[in-house]
């Protein structure tokens, strides 16, 4: 067993936590499930499995995974951040605890992961815009910066790694689903965006990759005139990047967060300029 301990956040995960967690045997000395409100068998799915579970209301995913790390108790000497619908792999287990193993004593303090994106059941090959996110880091180093999306890992000292190996990410239980979740998403993106706009956004320095695609999105993507932007945004991704060639679920995928998500931000950013319309209360995903 590798000395880390792994948080997940859920919410009615009945469908994506054994896959979840049947990734980490063998792997994690400890498993905290931190769960907000669950109203099928998420919670008694973690502790057959072994999970610790901790029960607090979510208001964001950044200050849900802080609580958890504030609440844990953790003493093992790596912390890692995971997601219910993510995996690991044999391959990147092994390469994880050879990394923890060598950076032990150094000021490698965090270690940075990509994705394979699986929607519909199709791996697709071709979605460039891969999940990259810092998720494994020494434990009291690391703390997700406070934002409604787009959240990242922050380390108060030291340096990051690259990690060759990536894990699954199953982006998809059902339509109903993810437009749901894309309709909450545009939500949280919307208060990042005018926290930007209006200088009052919380954040902190990235990792060089992860800070350009930020600088990227505020200072080119979001210059460009509103509802033409996401247009762009589809015919780069799904034609000159490849999206096409991952067939219909490659379509789906790209019409769906490009096309689709991109213009409901879009209008709840107008709607927002134009009416002065309080923020929604976001709170957790609703089924």
């Amino acid at each position: 067993m590798a000395d880390v301990t792994v948080i997940i956040l859920t919410r009615n995960e009945a469908v994506n936590l054994p896959a979840c967690l049947a990734s980490l045997e063998g792997f994690a000395a400890r498993v905290v499930v931190v769960d907000s409100g669950s109203t099928d068998e998420t919670r008694d799915i973690a502790r057959r499995w072994g999970a610790e579970v901790l029960e607090h209301p979510f208001e964001n995913y950044a200050r849900q995974f802080n609580w958890g790390l504030d609440h844990a108790d953790i003493r093992t000497g790596w912390t890692m951040r995971l997601d219910a619908d993510e995996r690991l792999t044999p391959a990147l287990c092994a390469e994880l605890e050879g990394l923890m193993a060598e950076h032990a004593s150094d000021e490698v303090n965090g270690v940075v992961m990509c994705a394979w994106l699986y929607f519909m059941g199709r791996r697709l090959a071709h979605a460039r815009n891969m999940k990259r996110k810092l998720m494994l880091f020494k434990t009291g180093v690391g703390r997700i910066e406070d934002r409604h999306m787009d959240e990242h890992t922050l380390l108060s000292r030291g340096t990051s790694v690259d990690a060759r190996e990536k894990f699954l990410h199953y982006d998809y239980k059902d339509m109903n689903h993810y437009i749901n979740k894309l309709n909450w998403y545009a939500g949280r993106e919307v208060r990042d965006y005018f926290a930007h706009v209006e200088g009052t956004e919380k954040t902190g320095a990235l990792d060089g990759m992860n800070q350009d695609m930020r600088n990227r999105k505020f200072g080119f993507y979001y210059r460009l005139p509103m509802f033409f932007r996401c247009w762009l945004m589809f015919v780069y991704s799904y034609v000159f990047r490849g999206g096409f060639l991952d067939g219909r679920e490659g379509f789906l995928y790209h019409y769906m967060y490009h096309r689709f998500y991109r213009t409901l931000v879009d209008a709840k950013i107008y709607e927002h300029m134009k009416t002065g319309k309080p923020y929604e209360t976001l709170g957790a995903l609703k089924d």
